[in-house]
């Protein structure tokens, strides 16, 4: 079933210029993963420290080990820095299964 993640971050003000050539590393790293499909990077419109990124997978495994690959333990821990409280994460798989 294809996997649906939701990332929340909330970065400090001012801290674009450092973030987006993380993000972009971490964004092209994840392409590179077996199972990747896309990635969609939202910024809140009212909040712009407030960023969510969309990644879709093709299964919750492939998802599940990017997740816990070193990689991006790696580039997560370089965002830290400019986050205010941690990374949120939300996993969805299409279609339902009361």
């Amino acid at each position: 079933m294809i996997a649906k993640i939701l990332i929340k971050r909330t970065f400090q003000k001012d801290s674009e210029r450092q973030i987006q050539p993380i993000l972009q590393k971490m964004r092209a790293a994840a392409m590179s993963q077996t199972g990747y499909i896309s990635g969609e990077t939202l910024t809140n419109y009212e909040n712009p420290q407030r960023v969510t990124v969309i990644s879709t997978w093709q299964n919750m495994e492939s998802w599940a080990d990017w997740k816990s690959s070193p990689e991006r333990a790696k580039l997560e821990s370089m965002l830290e820095v400019f986050q205010v409280g941690p990374t949120e994460f939300e996993e969805f798989i299409s279609g339902m299964s009361l």
